[in-house]
């Protein structure tokens, strides 16, 4: 299991805050490693002791931000708890995508999670939306590509008004049952 935030007045803990801003608010191809480091006061050599590439970095600062989207999400999803799934759900994601807009972390959160990890979000959401994942993997998706909406200069009210649209399972017939009327076609 990874470590998360250290000491913030530790070297890697000012490292891993300075990352974290940097990240949410620039591109990872657009933070300039040596800039970082300046801003962290730390050497480049303490980055690389510490994670080893800067991609390394970005996987713990955006692990950080998925793990405290799914505290609210899963929050969320535990005060609905009678509602229908959908409806759990789509409530559930609205408080993540609010949290992490007004933290100024949607370029975080909706980067897409690096191949062979596990997306945190689909997993709590998973038992509420249907255990083959399918409803779960899509509306996990969808609420990403929201948060990339804010990042591309779309209205946060406007992003926020489509996304609580979006109906993640049928109501009337909750997920565990099956999709209704779904074609058995791959």
């Amino acid at each position: 299991m990874p470590e998360w935030i250290p000491s913030e007045g530790s070297a890697k803990g000012r490292l891993v805050l300075c990352a974290m801003e940097a990240f949410s608010a620039a591109a990872f191809d657009d933070v300039n490693v040596v800039e970082l480091c300046a801003t962290a006061r730390v050497t480049t050599g303490t980055l690389y002791h510490h994670f080893a590439t800067k991609l390394g970095l970005f996987d713990v600062v955006r692990l950080e931000v998925e793990r405290r989207s799914v505290d609210r999400i899963a929050g969320a999803l535990a005060a609905r708890a009678d509602d229908r799934p959908a409806t759990a759900a789509r409530a559930a994601l609205l408080v993540g995508f609010d949290y992490v807009v007004d933290s100024g972390r949607a370029r975080l959160a909706g980067a897409s999670v690096p191949a062979g990890r596990d997306d945190g979000i689909e997993a709590i959401l998973r038992p509420v939306l249907g255990a083959d994942g399918v409803v779960a993997r899509l509306a996990v998706a969808t609420w990403r590509a929201a948060l990339m909406c804010t990042i591309d200069g779309v209205g946060v009210e406007a992003v926020r008004a489509a996304l609580a649209q979006f109906s993640f399972g049928d109501d009337e017939h909750p997920v565990e049952t099956g999709l209704r009327g779904a074609p058995d076609t791959p």
